[in-house]
Order: C-alpha cells, then sequence, then structure tokens
C-alpha cells in the first residue's frame, strides 16, 4: 500500500440538496485526520482546498442544477487526484458531496487503465445514485455520479477516462442500499448492478456480505472506496444532509474498513457528505476519521 497520502479538500455542495457539505473537508481537518494517519506511520501531504464556483442555488435546468459548476469542481478534483496517483501517492478526496466521485473516479479509472489495473469500486451509501436527469426527481447531482461513472449521464459529465464509461457495470459493488427511487430499482436490475442492501448486511452479516463483494479483488486490483457518511446509522453519524434510519452500526462499519484494509489493494478514497452544519460537536468527523483509519490498516491487534 502506498505510505504517502494526499488529501485533497473539495469545499463544495454544488450537486447536493442541502447547504453544508462544502465545510466537510475542514470538519475532517479540525477531527485531525493528518495527525492520525501520521501517528500511523503515513507521510501525510495536505494539499488544502480546491477552489471551485460557488454554489448559485439555482432550480434545475434540463433536469439538472448547478450542471457547469458541477463540471467545475469535478475537473478540480480530477485533476488533483490525477496529480496525486502520477506521482505515487493515494488520494483521499474530501468531499464535499458525492457528485465529486465523478471527477475522482474517472481518474483513477484512467490510471488503472494505464497500468493494466482491475478497478474494482466499493460505494459505501444508503443510496444508490444511479438517477439520470431524465429520473431525477430533484435534479440534484449527487444523486447520479454511478449513471455518470456508466455512461449515461449528460455528456459534459461523462467519457473523462478516456472511455465512455468510466466503469463497467461488474467494476463497482454497493454497500449498505436502504433508499432506492423505483427508476434506480429499474436500473439497477436491467444493468445487473451488484447491489448489498441493508437486508443482505441483516440476513447474512457484515463478514460474509464483504467477503461475496470483495471476492475477485486480487493482485491485480486497484480498489476504490467511495465513503458517503449517510451510509452509517444517523445515531452514529448525524452530520449528513440526506440521513436513512438502518444504516450499518459503528462497530459493522469498523469490520468493513477492517476487511477492506485486509486486501492490501486500497489506491484511491472518497469521503463525501459530511456535512457539519447538521453535526453534532464534530461528532460525525471524527467517526469518518476513526474508520478511516481503520480502511488504512489501523486494528486493535497486530494482524
Amino acid at each position: 500500500m502506498t505510505k504517502i497520502i494526499e488529501l485533497i479538500g473539495a469545499p463544495t455542495d454544488i450537486g447536493a440538496s442541502v447547504r453544508g457539505a462544502g465545510m466537510g473537508p475542514d470538519a475532517l481537518r479540525v477531527a485531525d485526520i493528518a495527525g492520525t494517519l501520521a501517528r500511523m506511520g503515513f507521510e501525510v501531504l495536505d494539499r488544502g482546498n480546491l477552489a471551485g464556483p460557488a454554489t448559485p442555488w439555482a432550480a434545475p435546468a434540463g433536469g439538472l442544477r448547478h450542471l457547469d459548476e458541477a463540471v467545475a469542481w469535478n475537473r478540480a478534483v480530477y485533476d488533483a487526484v490525477d496529480t496525486a496517483l502520477g506521482a505515487g501517492r493515494l488520494p483521499l478526496m474530501m468531499g464535499g458531496d458525492h457528485s465529486l466521485a465523478i471527477g475522482s473516479i474517472s481518474a483513477v479509472a484512467w490510471h488503472a487503465r494505464q497500468r493494466g489495473q482491475t478497478l474494482r469500486v466499493l460505494w459505501l451509501d444508503a443510496h444508490t445514485d444511479v438517477n439520470t436527469h431524465g429520473t431525477s426527481p430533484s435534479g440534484n447531482i449527487h444523486g447520479m455520479p454511478v449513471a455518470c461513472l456508466l455512461g449515461q449521464g449528460p455528456a459534459a459529465l461523462t467519457g473523462w477516462s478516456g472511455q465512455p464509461a468510466a466503469l463497467t457495470p461488474d467494476a463497482i459493488r454497493f454497500l449498505g442500499i436502504r433508499s432506492v427511487d423505483a427508476d434506480e430499482k429499474r436500473a439497477i436490475q436491467a444493468q445487473g448492478l451488484t447491489v448489498f442492501d441493508m437486508r443482505h448486511i441483516d440476513e447474512h452479516g457484515m463478514r460474509n456480505t464483504l467477503t461475496e463483494a470483495l471476492q475477485d479483488v486480487d493482485e491485480n486490483t486497484h480498489l476504490h472506496v467511495s465513503f458517503d457518511l449517510d451510509c452509517l446509522d444517523p445515531a452514529d453519524a448525524p452530520g449528513v444532509g440526506t440521513g436513512v434510519r438502518g444504516g450499518p452500526t459503528y462497530r459493522e462499519m469498523q469490520l468493513c474498513m477492517e476487511m477492506l484494509a485486509d486486501t492490501g489493494r486500497l489506491g484511491s478514497l472518497d469521503v463525501v457528505e459530511l456535512n457539519p452544519a447538521l453535526d453534532v460537536r464534530n461528532r460525525t468527523a471524527e467517526v469518518a476519521v476513526e474508520l478511516i483509519a481503520s480502511l488504512l490498516g489501523q486494528s486493535t491487534l497486530a494482524r
């Protein structure tokens, strides 16, 4: 695993439905993300916060809110992640809302292809984010990043990885899902997407679910984790814009992160949808830092 971690702040709520996610990167810094990772033995480079346009909070146009601004922010994220990967570092993109995964994962997909690696994306989220501008009830782009990465979004947000789709349907696994629109259900079925929803976790447990999700991860895999804080139950992570009851517990998510770390294949990471305006004394940011540490190899005992 890369020993140099590059922190990339993307302070925007350009794709979100409520204000506040733009403060997420600095909330993670207040929770001492850099110090925590440094004490684990990593070299941590914090490149600060990227710059981009303000959120106009305009009405949707053509089924999309803030398309031009979302493109600008995602371009900035793409360039930063591309630079970090090119330098052999592990990019940790701190959002911001989940629409930023378009730029992040597009850059990762390009690098994985150049290196001849198999890309696997684990999407930790309460939502599948496979709406399009034709199906989204709100036009908020944070509900569309997976569709864009599968090549089904607007032209301005697709094709960035050098291919029409940054991801093939078999490259992504969803975990923690419990809120899916009717059109999204049809899209999931039509495309054959692999979704481990909360019923699957309830029936099989987190350990068996992760074993299934990671069954084809090998030494030639680049593993990307896109971690939406609303994957967690709101009782443990109240500081999110679109919380949904009934998510994985803190302990279940710790096991998930530790099993991901055990693969040794983590190459890049998004941490998104942290909304300090809705948090309680930065508790969600502190939980996020603890889980990120576990994902990067921290454990109670040497294993």
